[in-house]
C-alpha cells in the first residue's frame, strides 16, 4: 500500500461541484476508477507553464523576500502541511490531490537565470522551499533544485533552502562550492525522534535518523546548517522538543528555529482525519491544546502571531523552546550571506546581454 498523509478528498473551495461516491454508485465504477482508489493513489506529474520563478514575500513573519518553490504539491504527504490550500488554486483539492498530483517547473532553471541576467535584479538571498519542499522526491527524478544551484553557483547567487529530505546531501559539491563564499544557510526539518510517528504523520520524508545524518554530513562540509523544529504540535511532539534540540547539536547544527502548527483552511479537515485515524486516544486533547494556542480555533491568520500562537500554552512552548536552545548553544544566526560577489550570468548562447 503507497503512505499517505490524507485519506480525504475534500471539496476545492474553488470549484462548484465536487464529486462523492455513494453506495448506490459503487457498483458503477470501474475498478480503475480514482474515486475508488483511495489511500493507493499514483502520483502523477503536470509539467508548469509558469514564465517567472521567483515568488515575493512581504510578510513579517517570513525572514525573507525572495523563495523558488520548484515543485507544487508535495509527495512527502505530512498530514500538517500548511501549504495544502495552494494546491485549490491549480483545479486539486488539498487531501489526496496535493500528495499525488505534483506540478513541476521544468524550465525553473532557466527563469531563474533570466531573472538574475536582468539590471533591475538587486542581489539578495533568494530561499528554496517557502512553501512546498525542494527536496521531496520528485527531485530525484527531476532535478530541478540542483539544476537552480547550478545557477547560483555560476551567479555566486546567495541562497537558502529548508527541507527534511537527506537527499539534500547529493548536493554537497554545489553547495560546499556555495559555502566558501558564505552564500549558502540550510536549515532541517526536524519533528520527531520517533520512527513510528514521523512514518505516519510525514509518511514519504526521510527518517529521523536519516535527517540527522544529512546535518551531519552538512556540518562536516562546513556548509552552515541550523535545525527547524517545525512545526510544534501541542500535546504530541513538543515534550521532544529539548532531545530535539539536543540531537541536533550533536550533529553540527549551529542555530535552531521553531514554528507552531497551522491548520488554515482544508489543512484542519485533513489534519483532525489523519489524527483521530492514528492517534485516536489523544486526538481531543491534541485538538483542545491546539485552540489553546489560537484563541479557541485551530488557525489564526494575524501577523507576529500565525507562527508562534498565543495563550499560557504558546508561551510555555516558547519558554521551552529559548531554554533549551540556549543550554545547546543554538541561539545564534547563521553566517551572514555575501552579496558582494554576485555576477550576473552569460546567456545560454554564450553572447553578451544587450539589455
Amino acid at each position: 500500500m503507497k503512505k499517505h498523509g490524507s485519506n480525504l478528498d475534500p471539496a476545492n473551495r474553488f470549484e462548484k461541484l465536487h464529486r462523492v461516491v455513494t453506495p448506490e454508485d459503487l457498483n458503477q465504477l470501474a475498478p480503475d476508477d480514482e474515486l475508488l482508489s483511495g489511500p493507493d493513489r499514483a502520483i502523477e506529474y503536470f509539467a508548469d507553464q509558469s514564465e517567472s520563478i521567483l515568488s515575493e514575500n512581504q510578510s513579517p513573519d517570513i525572514p525573507f523576500r525572495y523563495s523558488i518553490n520548484p515543485y507544487r504539491g508535495c509527495i512527502h504527504a505530512c498530514a500538517y502541511c500548511y501549504a495544502r490550500p495552494t494546491h485549490e488554486y491549480l483545479g486539486f483539492n488539498a487531501g489526496l490531490d496535493f500528495e499525488t498530483r505534483i506540478v513541476v517547473k521544468h524550465q525553473a532553471a532557466r527563469l531563474l537565470r533570466e531573472r538574475l541576467s536582468q539590471k533591475s535584479w538587486t542581489v539578495e538571498p533568494i530561499v528554496f522551499s517557502g512553501v512546498t519542499d525542494c527536496y521531496q522526491p520528485a527531485e530525484r527524478k527531476f532535478r530541478i533544485t540542483r539544476e537552480c544551484l547550478e545557477v547560483a553557483v555560476e551567479c555566486r547567487q546567495p541562497v537558502g533552502l529548508i527541507t527534511k529530505n537527506a537527499l539534500i546531501v547529493r548536493d554537497l559539491d554545489l553547495l560546499q562550492d556555495l559555502a566558501r563564499d558564505n552564500l549558502v544557510h540550510v536549515f532541517v526539518s526536524l519533528t520527531t525522534l520517533d520512527r513510528e510517528l514521523a512514518g505516519t504523520m510525514e509518511p514519504r520524508t526521510s527518517t529521523p535518523a536519516a535527517r540527522l545524518r544529512a546535518i551531519e554530513a552538512l556540518s562536516q562540509a562546513k556548509i552552515p546548517v541550523g535545525v527547524m523544529t517545525a512545526p510544534i504540535i501541542p500535546g504530541l511532539n513538543d515534550s521532544e522538543l529539548p532531545q530535539l534540540l539536543a540531537s541536533a547539536r550533536e550533529r553540527g547544527a549551529l542555530a535552531a528555529g521553531y514554528t507552531l502548527v497551522r491548520l488554515p483552511l482544508t489543512v484542519a479537515p485533513v489534519f483532525e482525519e489523519w489524527l483521530h485515524r492514528t492517534q485516536p486516544s489523544q486526538a481531543e486533547k491534541i485538538l483542545g491544546r491546539i485552540r489553546e494556542t489560537r484563541d479557541g480555533a485551530l488557525n489564526t491568520t494575524n501577523f507576529r502571531e500565525r507562527m508562534k500562537g498565543s495563550g499560557l500554552i504558546a508561551e510555555q512552548i516558547k519558554m521551552m523552546f529559548q531554554l533549551f536552545r540556549d543550554r545547546e548553544g543554538l541561539a545564534r544566526s547563521l553566517p551572514e550571506f555575501n552579496c558582494s560577489v554576485f555576477r550576473r550570468p552569460k546567456p545560454d548562447n554564450g553572447q553578451m546581454w544587450l539589455f
